[in-house]
């Protein structure tokens, strides 16, 4: 017996097993025989004990399995089921590890999930298993249960990483060499919480039907750095969590630097022929705002709103959350005030307003941070907003931060609702920014309901350096800004362009009237921000025209022949200003040879458009946009772009 266990586990244990018929029924039958002799010995499973549920309908004989096996040390090193080409292998028990979470430890042992042919475990594969697997009975039953051990399972790329955990146990998972997780039982895998706001990409439009777009400008970032994290963990991103102009405006962009006399941003305008479609042209628009001189700014008064329930627990949320606000207390001025509210079971106030240069103090304040308890962001929200409001002066910024893993889950969790407070609270001159962090709870679609509606900005911070990004180096777009209610308008003209489709902004559409009312909110632009904004075009007379002509309607044109593609407008208001000023701009019908700030916008406009797999790439390929992306990247001071082409052939590669 102990030779075919001994053969048995070094054939699972194989590092890249052959895809062998021959060999695969060798192991099938070696695995059988030797869980046949472990259920001689066993004894009889308790009948209160639930049986593993199935997910799948694949998995009826894991239950069996796991309902009558008793883990005595003997079974420990080798016993194994094969199911559907999967081994289920019950390795011996960490009895020393403290992440064992109740009972008998005898009861428990590491579980790992692997293809006898070496291929991957497809997702909808997974095994959910008991909450304490059927062993030896206990001197005295268990402690009761209150919550279950949910393991969030995320595919990795060729390298072990955390798993995003709520509650008791742990799991890692990765897919090197058909591994796909190595987890303490029990374990329940479970779905992840995680939603997104978004909405379906934006259509072709007709110029002589529809001939004006109108929609706010946006700085968030979220997206982007969401895709990022998804693809390095090996995984390409939910299609519903790729905006296109998030992805685009990531990155800073060489825009000529406007004349803060005449206006606080530039704005230029550029057409250049489609990368992906020989017979259409990308209108690209680039807008600049201006950076005013560090001393000049105004006194910041902070609230730090910081999610401490037990969702937060994990190394990439309060921990990760620790370092980045420490980053940003380094740019911060003796006369700028912090204050942190927190938020979990019930909202308290942790540090009352206090001075910058009381370094010491916030930093304390900071590392005493637990996670633990449930989540009551609306509490949180109104006593974060109270305090800020006590500390605004004629002359201060006020500015709440709100950081967390999105999970409302007690008090105001309806969008709708959270909407109309932080559009009141905005009014008070308190603007509401949100990070987000770490995996499992992610709520998007909150986040953009606070920042769009709190005149605030969205960023996802999974990374210290992106820590770095966010909170050193453009946290002066983030906290100052130069321009609100910012709207963009186009209108096209119908003699030079047949359709046309804004690429991204589909969260930010405003209707054509919107653009003239000054009491439609949209968005900021900050101090150093830059926002881009693509089209694509297709002009009169080309073979891309999608839209036959009406046989019944007449589509009479006169503009004088005016040589023009369009007319773009932009809308804005000062800070303070209740009224909001025009800037008018021709978009000339003359193509240009693209910069290389409008060969990477354009390469990531690609990027997010291959993810959704948009049906207006044609034949484009991934490396087609790899190499648009490298002819654009230019200086690269911080290697955002490189990092960018390194994403765009990881995610080739799990395409």
């Amino acid at each position: 017996m102990t030779d075919e266990l001994d053969r048995l586990a070094k054939a699972l244990k194989a590092e890249k097993p052959a895809n062998n018929p021959d060999r695969k029924a060798e192991i099938l039958a070696m695995a059988q025989k030797s869980f046949n002799s472990a259920q001689e010995a066993a004894q009889p499973a308790r009948p209160t004990h639930k049986s593993a549920q199935n997910v799948s309908g694949i998995w009826t004989g894991v239950k069996e399995m796991f309902r009558s096996i008793n883990l005595r040390p003997a079974l420990y090193a080798t016993s194994a089921l094969c199911v559907a080409g999967l081994a289920i292998i019950v390795i011996q028990p960490l009895r020393d590890s403290p992440l064992i979470p109740i009972g008998d430890t005898e009861n428990y042992a590491e579980v790992r999930l692997e293809k006898l042919d070496g291929s991957k475990v497809k997702e909808e594969q997974l095994v959910v298993l008991d909450q304490i697997l059927p062993g030896a009975e206990p001197a005295t039953a268990p402690p009761p249960v209150t919550k279950p051990s949910t393991l969030k399972l995320r595919k990795m790329a060729n390298e072990r990483d955390s798993i995003s955990s709520i509650g008791a146990g742990s799991v890692s998972g990765y897919l090197g060499n058909g591994i796909v997780a190595d987890a303490l039982a029990p374990v329940i895998l479970s779905e992840s919480n995680e939603t997104f706001s978004n909405d379906t990409p934006n259509p072709l439009k007709i110029v002589t039907k529809d001939p004006v777009s109108t929609f706010s400008i946006d700085v968030d970032t979220a997206s982007y750095s969401y895709v990022r994290s998804s693809i390095e963990s090996g995984y390409l991103p939910p299609v519903e969590s790729v905006r296109i102009e998030e992805m685009i405006n990531y990155f800073p962009y060489d825009y000529t630097a406007p004349d803060i006399s005449k206006a606080p941003f530039s704005t230029e305008v550029s057409v250049f022929q489609t990368p992906w479609n020989s017979d259409t042209k990308l209108l690209h628009i680039g807008i600049q705002g201006a950076k005013p001189a560090i001393e000049n700014r105004p006194p910041l008064n902070l609230v730090f709103l910081i999610d401490t329930s037990g969702s937060m627990q994990d190394a990439d949320k309060l921990p990760l959350l620790k370092q980045s606000f420490r980053l940003l207390l380094n740019t911060l001025r003796p006369t700028d005030k912090i204050a942190i509210v927190t938020y979990a079971g019930s909202a308290g106030t942790v540090l009352e307003p206090t001075a910058a240069s009381e370094k010491s103090k916030i930093l304390n304040s900071l590392e005493r941070l637990e996670a633990g308890g449930s989540t009551a962001g609306q509490a949180g929200l109104r006593q974060a907003y109270a305090l800020a409001e006590t500390m605004q002066s004629d002359n201060s910024i006020g500015r709440v931060m709100l950081a967390t893993d999105g999970d409302f889950n007690v008090g105001i969790s309806d969008p709708e609702e959270l909407k109309s407070f932080v559009e009141e609270k905005r009014d008070t001159g308190v603007y509401l920014s949100v990070f987000g962090f770490g995996n499992g709870n992610y709520r998007d679609d909150m986040m953009q309901t606070l920042t769009q509606n709190g005149n605030g900005v969205a960023a996802y911070i999974d990374t210290l350096s992106e820590a770095q990004k966010v909170m050193v180096d453009q946290v002066s777009g983030a906290l100052f800004p130069i321009a609100n209610d910012v709207k963009i308008q186009v209108e096209f003209n119908p003699e030079r362009v047949a359709e046309y489709r804004l690429i991204g902004y589909e969260t930010r559409a405003l209707n054509r009237e919107d653009f003239n009312n000054d009491a439609v909110d949209a968005g900021e632009i900050g101090a150093g921000h830059s926002v881009t904004a693509i089209y694509e075009i297709t002009p009169v007379g080309s073979p891309a025209i999608k839209n036959d002509a009406l046989r019944y309607q007449t589509e009479a044109v006169s503009n004088d022949g005016i040589d023009e593609y369009g007319f773009l407008k932009l809308r804005y208001k000062a800070p303070g200003k209740t009224k909001s000023t025009l800037i008018t701009t021709a978009i000339p019908s003359a193509s240009d040879q693209p910069s290389q700030e409008a060969q990477f916008a354009a390469s990531i406009a690609g990027f997010g458009q291959l993810l959704t797999k948009s049906k207006y790439l044609n034949s484009w390929t991934w490396d087609q946009n790899i190499a648009l992306a490298n002819a654009g990247k230019g200086d690269d001071l911080f290697g955002y772009r490189t990092e960018a082409v390194q994403l765009m052939r990881l995610a080739q590669s799990l395409k």
